[in-house]
């Protein structure tokens, strides 16, 4: 769709060539959405794809995505065999239910700053202690964990001219035994609820719940619960009205959806020989 309101595109190289943000302004990397509906208010888009971010980078202890990373790109990857948590990453993208021309145009971190409670970029980071770099306006920097970035339905922790810069996966994370969930309303629908749970070395279990509910909602027991346990910690953080209700769930079938794929994970990764 052509935006027939923006009159400039500025195209900064480096972050000192920012311009100063102002309210008709909107990031451009992917721009999926962006150009997906009319966006009236906006007369200046900044595009960040010529800043020529690695879109990935692999290092003895991290995993770092550009905010520029494609989805194609992420999940071309290859990954080292001790990262026996890398297939959510094919999991997660094809939770997308997109086009190969939306692989290879929408970003990771675009997934993020829409804050869609169906994003599965959003997910699989979260799942994987993923922690965001963000650039603030005032010229400084912070990081929040991806599990508390997203803050509701399109709504996150930037502020106005705040810049999602990357997200930053522990390499432990990926090489902990993991467990993927999904299910939608339709066969080809947008995610109802997506779960995943890991198992870490120390018979740690993490629960992150997303999808279902309208941030990421994460848990951590010191072994793998029972699952009376698991059941009531889930009633206990997650109150009725944290469950997203729009076309693709009702509130009540995205509950009872939660509860019963966090049991089929429970149970999955309690059946897992210990290395």
């Amino acid at each position: 769709m052509d935006l027939n309101t923006v009159t400039d595109v500025a195209r900064p190289r480096t972050r000192e060539q920012l311009p100063v943000w102002t309210a008709s302004d909107a990031w451009l990397a992917g721009g999926t959405w962006l150009f997906s509906e009319p966006q009236v208010h906006l007369t200046r888009l900044i595009d960040i794809t010529d800043f020529k971010w690695p879109a990935l980078t692999i290092n003895e202890t991290s995993l770092t995505i550009a905010a520029t990373c494609t989805i194609a790109e992420l999940n071309a990857l290859p990954c080292p065999s001790e990262w026996i948590a890398s297939p959510l990453i094919d999991q997660c993208c094809r939770a997308f239910l997109a086009s190969f021309k939306i692989w290879k145009t929408a970003t990771v971190g675009g997934n993020l700053c829409m804050s869609l409670p169906a994003g599965p970029m959003i997910a699989l980071t979260a799942a994987l202690d993923g922690v965001c770099t963000l650039w603030k306006a005032d010229g400084g920097e912070q990081t929040v964990g991806v599990a508390d970035f997203v803050t509701g339905n399109q709504r996150n922790v930037l502020a106005p001219g705040d810049l999602l810069r990357q997200i930053e996966i522990p390499v432990a994370a990926l090489a902990r035994r993991s467990a993927f969930r999904q299910i939608s309303l339709t066969p080809v629908g947008r995610s109802a609820a997506l779960l995943i749970g890991s198992l870490g070395a120390d018979g740690t279990l993490a629960l992150t719940v997303t999808a279902s509910t309208v941030r990421p909602v994460r848990f951590c027991f010191a072994g793998i619960p029972q699952p009376v346990e698991l059941r009531d910690a889930i009633l206990h953080r997650i109150p009725d009205e944290l469950y997203h209700d729009d076309v693709h769930g009702k509130p009540a079938w995205r509950k009872h959806m939660t509860l019963r794929l966090a049991e089929e994970i429970r149970a999955e990764l309690q059946s897992v020989p210990r290395r």
